[in-house]
């Protein structure tokens, strides 16, 4: 990707919301060069959707959790696709609302689940959901809970940060081509 494209993803991931004109000045560029960007950025999927990060303490939830699972043993590609239908499935029936699943390794977990909820009762419920091991499969679980309703928050989930990462990856990348 180019500075520009770099600058303009940034930009958006602080505030998506911002006119191309707007854009364009943040990031010292023409209205027409930041449209014909956003608009390569999109096809070429380095953008996937527009969106906002809510309060989700305001929003009635009291717990992020984040669900580390471990199938506990190595599964035929038959058992890992049952498995991952298993998920799936106790997600949509659980009424959780879970914002991330996949696949992963490390701390012996083979994958994560990041979800929200109303109280410690309904994360219960939803750890036992995945849990109970229907179809024959079972998941260990570990999991580390955040309450969302504390007054002090060391660094909230929000992209704005990631965007000084981006460009300061970016700008190592371009010294080191130098």
């Amino acid at each position: 990707m180019r500075r520009l494209e770099w600058k303009l993803l940034s930009e958006l991931m602080k505030n998506s919301r911002r006119s191309d004109r707007d854009l364009a000045k943040a990031i010292g560029s023409s209205q027409p060069t930041v449209t014909r960007a956003r608009n390569r950025l999109e096809k070429e999927g380095y953008i996937r959707e527009y969106t906002v990060i809510p309060d989700f303490a305001k929003l009635g939830f009291q717990i992020m959790a984040f669900t580390f699972l471990s199938k506990g043993k190595e599964l035929a590609p038959t058992e890992l696709e049952k498995a991952r239908k298993l998920v799936r499935k106790t997600l949509r029936e659980t009424g959780a609302s879970t914002i991330m699943v996949e696949r992963g390794s490390g701390l012996g977990q083979d994958g994560v689940i990041i979800s929200f909820h109303k109280d410690y009762a309904a994360y219960l419920r939803f750890r036992d959901d995945v849990s109970q091991g229907s179809y024959g499969i079972s998941f260990k679980l570990a999991s580390f809970l955040t309450g969302l309703s504390e007054d002090v928050h060391y660094k909230p989930l929000t992209f704005s940060t990631l965007t000084k990462v981006l460009l300061a990856q970016e700008e190592k990348e371009k010294k080191e081509k130098k």
